[in-house]
């Protein structure tokens, strides 16, 4: 996640980064640039026609009645794609919660067992480290020297989850703790895997495939027709008006692209990886 200051707003107008339209859609902004200057060309030396200008104002009010809409399906999109990243946000505030909760509770009940409070909170900690690389279709790193039971597993965060379990019942075997300190803790456990899987559900349920397809048609064709409607009016200066407007609806719909899947790894997506690490420091120093 790219950290700014909010305040300084002025030095955003001159920084780039590597999401940014101007880097990814440079080719188009410079092809849609040319076609307008070639609309604009033949408008002004073979269609120069009154009846044509006439009728290209009759064409500018149906535009402007799609530009409305055009801005009600970005607004739409845009709203849809940040409630994902917020939802996502609220889901890693509440799993760092639920460990802390843990820890604290785990801190107390093995108080006296440093070898039963050394393995839960491995395993506490494991299961946000795992869960972060889990949400980017990646695998967390294996470390030779200490294999754990969810190196080789196909779902880490769930074997992460099922070894914290078979743990507790273990030391309710034990002795080391008793059936009603387990069952208190069981909605504490149960809430690490209901936040697995809202985050999945995130993960694997994009917008729907017609409504994005659509949207970025839309903005190809009005973006196409404004040279057509507005080239007689405005000359030359349609030109860079038609690359500017491009730049502005692409920008809005890559925006919403690249948030609503806030668990992917892009500059704007959510810092899971601080986040695990942050849960981790926390447990380290409530169950040290």
């Amino acid at each position: 996640m790219i950290a700014y200051n909010p305040r300084a707003w002025f030095t955003f107008i001159f920084r780039l980064h590597k999401s940014e339209t101007l880097s990814v859609l440079g080719p188009l902004l410079w092809a849609v640039a040319a076609y307008a200057g070639i609309v604009t060309y033949l408008e002004a030396n073979y269609l120069n026609d009154p009846e044509l200008r006439s009728h290209t104002q009759s064409i500018s009010i149906i535009y402007t009645i799609l530009g409305f809409t055009l801005s009600l399906l970005l607004v739409f999109r845009t709203n849809s794609a940040y409630d994902r990243w917020w939802e996502g946000r609220k889901l890693w505030g509440s799993l760092t919660n639920s460990s802390r909760i843990l820890a604290n509770h785990f801190a107390v009940l093995f108080a006296n067992n440093n070898q039963d409070r050394h393995r839960l909170a491995q395993s506490l900690i494991a299961f946000a480290q795992t869960l972060q690389y889990h949400l980017r279709n990646e695998r967390a790193p294996v470390n030779p020297a200490s294999p754990t039971p969810w190196d080789n597993a196909p779902h880490q965060p769930l074997a992460v989850h099922q070894e914290l379990i078979r743990q507790m019942h273990q030391a309710v075997a034990h002795g080391h703790l008793t059936e009603n300190q387990l069952l208190h803790l069981q909605p504490e456990l149960s809430d690490l895997m209901n936040l697995c899987g809202a985050c999945e559900r995130i993960k694997t349920t994009p917008i729907p495939f017609s409504y994005s397809v659509f949207l970025k048609k839309f903005i190809f064709y009005y973006v196409m027709i404004f040279p057509v409607v507005y080239a007689q009016s405005m000359g030359y200066v349609v030109v860079p008006v038609t690359a500017f407007i491009l730049y502005v609806l692409a920008s809005v719909e890559l925006i919403a692209e690249e948030i609503e899947d806030p668990f992917h790894g892009d500059p704007n997506d959510l810092p899971t990886a601080e986040m695990a690490n942050s849960i981790e420091k926390t447990i380290h120093r409530t169950m040290a």
